[in-house]
């Protein structure tokens, strides 16, 4: 089978950590055309609605002849695994060339071909997905052909009136339309909800194709991730059109870092600085000491509230005390999450709240523009 083209589009789904397993998953094949001998695997659960944020296994295969075997540690979910070839001196991991496998607890699959053109079989799932695959195999021989053609070229470089993002969206959006068809004809079987997950902005009419066996089958928990993660960007959707600079700034509750509760609207008649991160934000914790020079500069005209997204109570805590942050701080939960309140996408997020409670300005992502902003409101 060859690789699924479409992930290289729409993003591979979430790979969450294994947990230690009585029942072992096993892989073994033969590759060729590799210059290393050595295979980069990463392998984790397919992701749930619970387990969305741990992080994924890498573990490391030396090839005998071009011949491997591993054992995924993982007895209740099934395995997402990806393999790549490890990279001899200094080259770059090539990360348009792998092998991806979705395999079930207690499969023994085997593998063999190439990074490009490979076979996965052993189990009722790829059985399946192999026949499948030759419905859609010349749309996606097509889309791999337009990422060769204009891999590795400079953009600035094509001729004027080259739009690779053009050609490529159009073969990517036929090649969803031969998923959500499969769906549409297959609407019980476990290959459909892994088909749902390439469907891009497709996902949620393909979710609905899905038979109640199929969602209650051995991709249940991934159905349900998929799921969730469609009404999740309905909600932001639905937000993104209330926070604009000017409009009233959603309220909200949280507790603090002692557990008392802390209301946005309680802090009304001062400039207050939203600060969403998270203790897992690289870009977040690097600018913690330009916030702390502004924030001991105009703290008598402002107040900043930092709060926590994605991260457990425990670490939460222990960031802020590593760090020394001196404002106030809440943490956004499942239960009130208020990311999605506002429409987070990204992190760091800041955004500024006038003291009548209105949006005055946005900030995504790390840089000097708002202490610059900062700079013109109180000097």
């Amino acid at each position: 089978m060859k690789k699924n083209i479409f992930t290289l589009l729409a993003g591979a789904a979430l790979l969450c950590a294994c947990q230690p397993a009585q029942k072992g998953t096993t892989i073994s094949g033969t590759l060729t055309g590799i210059e290393s001998d050595t295979l980069l695997v990463l392998n984790a659960p397919m992701p749930t609605a619970s387990n969305e944020n741990a992080k994924s296994k890498t573990d490391t295969v030396v090839m005998q002849e071009g011949k491997f075997t591993l054992t995924l540690a993982c007895d209740s979910l099934p395995v997402q695994a990806v393999i790549f070839a490890k990279p001899s001196g200094n080259k770059a991991l090539n990360m348009l060339q792998n092998i991806r496998i979705v395999a079930f607890p207690g499969d023994a699959l085997t593998v063999t071909g190439s990074m490009d053109d490979y076979v996965v079989e052993g189990s009722d799932f790829y059985a399946t997905l192999n026949e499948a695959q030759k419905t859609w195999q010349p749309t996606e021989d097509s889309l791999m052909a337009i990422f060769e053609k204009y891999n590795g070229i400079n953009p600035e470089d094509l001729p004027e009136g080259t739009d690779p993002t053009e050609e490529i969206q159009a073969v990517g959006k036929r090649l969803t339309a031969r998923y959500v068809d499969y769906i549409r004809q297959h609407p019980d079987e476990d290959v459909s909800v892994y088909l749902a997950a390439q469907a891009g902005t497709y996902m949620e009419e393909a979710l609905g194709l899905l038979g109640d066996k199929a969602k209650n089958g051995i991709l249940s928990g991934f159905y349900q991730y998929m799921d969730a993660m469609v009404q999740k960007g309905k909600a932001i959707e639905e937000a993104e059109a209330k926070i604009k600079e000017g409009a009233e700034a959603p309220d909200f509750t949280l507790n603090d870092l002692q557990g008392k509760p802390l209301s946005l609207s309680s802090l009304r008649g001062k400039y207050v600085v939203l600060d969403f991160w998270g203790s897992w934000c690289g870009a977040c914790i690097q600018e913690i000491p330009d916030m702390k020079k502004y924030y001991e500069q105009h703290k008598d005209k402002m107040q900043i509230v930092g709060v926590d997204c994605h991260d457990k109570e425990k670490d939460w805590k222990a960031a802020v005390e590593k760090h020394e942050i001196p404002w106030l701080h809440v943490r956004s939960t499942d239960d009130s999450d208020v990311s999605l309140l506002y429409a987070i996408q990204a992190y760091p997020t800041k955004i500024v709240v006038d003291p009548e409670g209105k949006i005055a300005k946005i900030f995504v992502g790390e840089g000097p523009a708002l202490y610059e902003y900062l700079d013109t409101l109180f000097n």
